[in-house]
């Protein structure tokens, strides 16, 4: 769809029956990532990157993955842990088992292994889904978990299953700050947000959403269902294992399979339904949300004095009661929310 404005035409893309232009939404996007760059490392404290900022980033990407395969393909999936440990432990053994291995090229490896286990474990959605497909995919969840703590050529014959990861070494620039492994881990999952955002506006994206939205029709109108649902398993599943990888390596600093349980998992989908589900903005605002809110519950607990028992269950039952909300009041999540903000803000005070 194109219109003209100044003598110009610029390409637009729809979303929820509004037409929004692509260059400012690109504009938009890069002053954003450029000011993440350069101002939050000159006055966020080494706390602050490397306890919120850090898994904010890494959870977004997680979050970005599932979102590609639940909101935009319909698929429901339940192991977005298994890929991330997949791709955390495939990266480690391409580096400890090929000598000067690139860094970056581990992490894109154990994406690539993470994309092929994805692959495999998205084969029964040709013949069934919902929550049939969601039990198949958390058989994914304790089929891995249960590969690496029983296969010990996959943690290096440790006997307590916990490998320490390697240094970030790359172009030999050692990545060993808070914030030099800040500014890494955002332009991976800036520039891996960009790919997504252009992908799900492609024809690639538009088969993603007919099967989505029906599997029969669209394979009427020319899309190939079995096609489609691996690729969307498969690209999933490669987001899923970088953000496993640098969960590793820039965030916990070891590899172990306790780090990649059925939780997580959960804190990921719930990511997506709070931030929206079928948007890359939900799964930012999403993922902000989960890391933020046990912070703020941690403050209020301790500003109202609560009993240890209450306090360490609030998080538990604040986090249900967000989701029976969102499902019910706003599907959509956050993203709609923010949405709904900017019209408002662009009318004010001339509604009419």
């Amino acid at each position: 769809m194109f219109y003209r404005e100044a003598g110009q035409f610029k390409t637009t893309y729809q979303s929820d029956g509004q037409v929004f232009p692509i260059r400012q939404d690109r504009v938009a996007m890069l002053a954003l990532v450029a000011a993440a760059l350069l101002v939050v490392p000159m006055f966020a404290s080494p706390y602050v990157l490397s306890a919120i900022l850090i898994p904010f980033l890494i959870f977004s990407l997680a979050a970005l993955g599932l979102n590609i395969l639940t909101g935009y393909c319909g698929q429901l999936s339940l192991g977005t842990a298994a890929f991330m440990a997949v791709g955390a432990f495939a990266s480690w053994n391409f580096v400890a088992r090929i000598p000067g291995i690139p860094m970056l090229l581990a992490f894109v490896l154990g994406g690539l292994c993470a994309a092929m286990v994805g692959i495999a474990f998205g084969l029964p959605s040709l013949r069934i889904r919902g929550f049939y497909l969601a039990a198949s995919t958390l058989a994914t969840q304790f089929f891995v978990v249960w590969c690496l703590t029983k296969i010990p050529y996959l943690t290096n014959y440790s006997s307590s299953g916990v490998i320490t990861a390697q240094q970030i070494n790359i172009f030999g620039y050692a990545f060993d700050t808070p914030a030099s492994k800040y500014m890494l881990v955002l332009a991976i999952v800036a520039l891996m947000a960009l790919l997504a955002k252009n992908m799900v506006r492609s024809n690639v994206g538009r088969s993603w959403m007919a099967v989505r939205d029906m599997d029969v029709a669209a394979e009427v109108i020319g899309f190939r269902p079995m096609r489609t649902k691996l690729l969307a398993f498969a690209v999933s599943s490669f987001y899923c294992g970088v953000a496993g990888a640098l969960y590793a390596y820039a965030y916990l600093g070891t590899v172990e399979p306790e780090a990649y349980n059925l939780d997580l998992s959960f804190r990921i989908l719930f990511m997506i339904i709070i931030g929206g589900v079928g948007s890359i903005l939900g799964s930012f605002l999403g993922a902000a949300f989960i890391v933020l809110l046990p912070v703020f519950l941690n403050i209020v607990a301790h500003g109202l004095a609560l009993p240890t028992s209450v306090a360490s269950n609030l998080e538990l039952m604040v986090f249900g009661a967000l989701i029976i909300f969102f499902l019910i009041v706003e599907p959509h999540g956050l993203a709609r929310l923010w949405q709904v903000g900017k019209e408002k803000l662009r009318l004010w005070p001339f509604p009419h």
